[in-house]
This record gives structure tokens, sequence and C-alpha cells, in this order.
């Protein structure tokens, strides 16, 4: 059964038939075939946060994918949206910016950049902020730092490039 917290890469080795109604309905996964981010995104994205990076609910979703791989429909499921901060905080100053990753070339390469960042992060000086530069919404990453205790400020720069903005808060050492 088909649940907010299930793997993308999950339904679509699944139900490879349904890729196509999948990049109809949140076209920023038409980016999943290629082979490098389907390797690493799909394989860590959830239901949950691929309804994040489409701006849409997560039982919307849920019940989209259900219908499409024909799962009973009726079932409630257990999902709640995901908050990512699209607005520029009081934290933010360029001069506090302490590090800056551009993950696109560890990605073409096949990586998965997770542990790259959340290892940044844990560099940073109280008060430093992370700059990190994608080639879509991070979610699961985001998800992971904000878990961490790392805030975050997503800035879209254009359709190919995304900036994340992390700070390490006072006292988060």
């Amino acid at each position: 059964m088909i649940t907010p917290r299930t793997k993308i890469l999950e339904i679509l080795t699944q139900y490879p038939d349904l890729e196509p109604a999948l990049i109809e309905k949140i076209p920023a996964f038409k980016k999943l075939q290629n082979p490098f981010l389907r390797k690493t995104v799909a394989k860590v994205a959830t239901v949950q946060q691929a309804a994040a990076i489409a701006g849409i609910d997560v039982n919307e979703l849920v019940r989209f994918l259900r219908q499409e791989t024909g799962q009973e429909c009726g079932h409630e499921t257990e999902g709640e949206a995901l908050a990512l901060n699209h607005v520029r905080p009081d934290w933010f100053s360029e001069g506090r910016v302490a590090d800056t990753l551009d993950v696109r070339p560890m990605l073409s390469a096949g990586e998965h950049p997770v542990h790259e960042v959340i290892g940044r992060l844990r560099q940073l000086p109280q008060g430093g902020i992370l700059k990190a530069i994608f080639p879509f919404l991070p979610v699961p990453l985001i998800e992971k730092a904000s878990s961490l205790g790392f805030p975050h400020w997503i800035e879209e720069e254009d359709k190919e490039v995304l900036v994340v903005w992390f700070h390490m808060p006072e006292g988060n050492a």
C-alpha cells in the first residue's frame, strides 16, 4: 500500500508504467529520467517529500498514486505537509555565509550529497550559513537538516538552479 513514507524508487520499480503519469503530475520529476538522479534522489525521496517538491497536499498525491496503481483509495493517510521556507529569514546575511557547496557536480557523478552537506553543516560556526546549490528542490536533504536543528531558506535563481541557505543557530554547536 502506498503511503506518505513510501520511496519514489520503490513505486517506480514496482509500477514502471506509472512514470509518465507521475511526471505529468509533478513536472520536476522529469529529471528522474537522468540515471544518476534516479539512483540518488528517487532512492531516498518519499511520497511526502515529492508532494512538498510539487507544492501539493501529500494526501492528494497518495490518492493519485493509489488510483493510478489500482490500490484502494478510501484509507486515510497519515501525511502532513513539510515546512519549506521560501521567505528570507531574519538570520540571513551575506556576511554570515561561511561555506558554499555546489552539489551539481556530485549529482552528475552519481553521488548523493547528503553526507557532504551534513558534514559541512556540522562544521559551521555558530550563526554561520552554508550556501548549497542544487539543480532541483532537495526535500529529503532539507528534511534531514531540519531534523538536526538547521533552519533553511530556499531561493530559486531559475528553473535549473536552487540555492538552499542553511543556518547554524546560536547554541546549536
